[in-house]
C-alpha cells in the first residue's frame, strides 16, 4: 500500500478485491413472541459469531430485546445477504431451540424460532457509528 494512505482497519482484502461492506440485520421471533432472554441472546451471539467466521464475515455488533435481535455484520462481496441470513437464522434457531427447549416451548410450537422475514440495510461511513450505538442501546431482557 502506498505510504501516502493511512491504513483503514475496515478495509478487507481478497485476492482481487478491496472491500468494506456492512449490513444491519434485524431478526424477529416468530409471532413476535417475547421468548428471548439475556442468556439466550448471549448464546445466540456466540453461535452467530461462529457462523460469521465460517462464512468469512465478522459479527461487529450484536444485541437484542425479548422479541428481536440486531446484528451488524462486515461481510465479503462473494457472500450474498440471503445466504448469510439463512445460515444465521437456521443455525441459531437449531441451537437455541435445542438448548433452551423447555423455555422456548412455552412461547412457540413447531420447529420455528425466527419469523421468515427479516430487515437488512446496507451501511457504511458515519452512519455506521450511529447504527452501532443504536444496537448497543437495545433494552436487553434481564
Amino acid at each position: 500500500m502506498s505510504p501516502r494512505w493511512e491504513p483503514d482497519p475496515n478495509l478487507r482484502r481478497g485476492r482481487s478485491v478491496v472491500f468494506n461492506l456492512h449490513v444491519h440485520l434485524v431478526f424477529v421471533t416468530k409471532y413476535r413472541r417475547g421468548v428471548l432472554t439475556d442468556t439466550m441472546l448471549t448464546r445466540c451471539e456466540e453461535v452467530m459469531r461462529d457462523v460469521c467466521t465460517k462464512l468469512d464475515a465478522t459479527l461487529r455488533e450484536f444485541n437484542g430485546e425479548d422479541d428481536h435481535a440486531h446484528l451488524l455484520v462486515h461481510y465479503p462481496p462473494k457472500l450474498s445477504i440471503s445466504t448469510l441470513v439463512n445460515r444465521l437464522k437456521g443455525v441459531s434457531a437449531h441451537y437455541l431451540r435445542k438448548e433452551f427447549e423447555p423455555h422456548v416451548r412455552q412461547y412457540l410450537w413447531g420447529n420455528h424460532l425466527w419469523s421468515p422475514s427479516y430487515f437488512a440495510a446496507s451501511c457504511a461511513g458515519a452512519p455506521l457509528e450511529i447504527i452501532r450505538e443504536y444496537i448497543e442501546n437495545q433494552k436487553r431482557p434481564e
